[in-house]
């Protein structure tokens, strides 16, 4: 990814944060989407918003960039106060929705161009910012074909270089990857992980937690309008680090089996994942021999025991209370989320 051709304003370590954000909330009839929040991204950062669908991100995004008013609380992107006035940064920002906004009867190539030229490039720039990013993209074999006959994962792609067209300080993410296969979100990944390092500021929403631990420096966790919870990657994942966890899986088990497992080792903490899963937890190493024996005594089969890596996920589930299975259940939704 070619770096943008002429220098940010604010350089790097400028210890002003490229977006400030102070009490922001919005409320739509009786449902605040996005209450009080307080947050600040810095210049060259990827900082990721994960939550379930309806937690507030896509609300988030649409007060960054102008797209609704607040009901209180203070934007500044750049320095500049975007509170009384929402336009003020557009000059900064690019924005990719989680559905796409481009335009079905033009082609990829036109729909490059015209972007382009909503931000006032000339005539030979944005069609060579077009063609450069159709090559880029992985899109110049489909340049002159409409923009409604390519599949769901090249409708993303040229979403996202439709939204960085005009080379922007700061790019907003809306559920970048959601609805597409697996090949197209890998690539997309790929793109943004090439888009942070090429320079660009980066702020991603998204309700997958294994896509905000593999591309975001710091997260937020947000939940019915509050962010619970904002760390980086590496700080929120060390308590988790220091705990010892076993997954057991096991077949032909009593009911009570989990609970008889826990009386039985009252110094570890036990959780049944599932009617063939039980979690261990530890802050102490776990000798695997003693409970396969005694689970085995209770009549039950152990199919496998392996240790589980600390993950976000286990962080998300701990500060949140929301459990994977629900998170997954948004993921096949993959519906709109304010």
């Amino acid at each position: 990814m070619n770096k943008r051709p002429h220098p940010p304003a604010m350089a790097a370590d400028d210890p002003q944060p490229l977006i400030q954000v102070e009490g922001l909330t919005k409320t739509y009839d009786a449902v605040t989407a996005v209450d009080q929040i307080d947050f600040s991204v810095a210049t060259g950062e990827l900082f990721g918003f994960l939550g379930p669908n309806g937690a507030g991100k896509t609300t988030t995004i649409a007060l960054l960039t102008g797209l609704a008013r607040p009901d209180s609380g203070s934007i500044r992107i750049g320095g500049i106060d975007c509170t009384k006035n929402p336009k003020a940064a557009q000059h900064l920002i690019g924005v990719v929705p989680d559905e796409s906004n481009l335009y079905p009867e033009l082609s990829g190539f036109d729909n490059l161009c015209f972007c382009a030229s909503l931000y006032g490039l000339h005539a030979h720039e944005r069609r060579t910012r077009a063609r450069q990013l159709l090559q880029t993209f992985s899109l110049a074999e489909a340049a002159e074909r409409k923009f409604a006959g390519y599949s769901k994962g090249m409708k993303r792609k040229l979403t996202i270089a439709a939204g960085i067209i005009h080379h922007p300080r700061l790019l907003f993410l809306d559920e970048p990857t959601t609805g597409i296969d697996v090949s197209s979100a890998r690539q997309i990944r790929q793109l943004i992980a090439d888009l942070h390092r090429s320079g660009t500021t980066i702020f991603l929403t998204t309700h997958y937690i294994e896509e905000a631990e593999r591309l975001c420096q710091r997260i937020a966790f947000i939940v019915n309008g509050r962010i619970v919870k904002t760390d980086g990657v590496a700080e929120l994942l060390q308590p988790e680090k220091e705990k010892k966890v076993m997954m057991i899986a096991v077949a032909n088990s009593r009911e009570d089996l989990c609970s008889r497992i826990a009386s039985a080792f009252p110094h570890f903490h036990f959780q049944a994942s599932s009617a063939e899963q039980i979690r261990v937890e530890s802050d102490h190493p776990i000798s695997i021999g003693p409970l396969v024996r005694f689970i085995e005594d209770q009549g039950a089969e152990v199919m496998e025991a392996r240790r589980i890596q600390p993950s976000l996920e286990q962080v998300f589930v701990r500060v949140t209370g929301i459990e994977l299975a629900a998170m997954k259940k948004e993921k096949e939704k993959g519906g709109n989320n304010r």
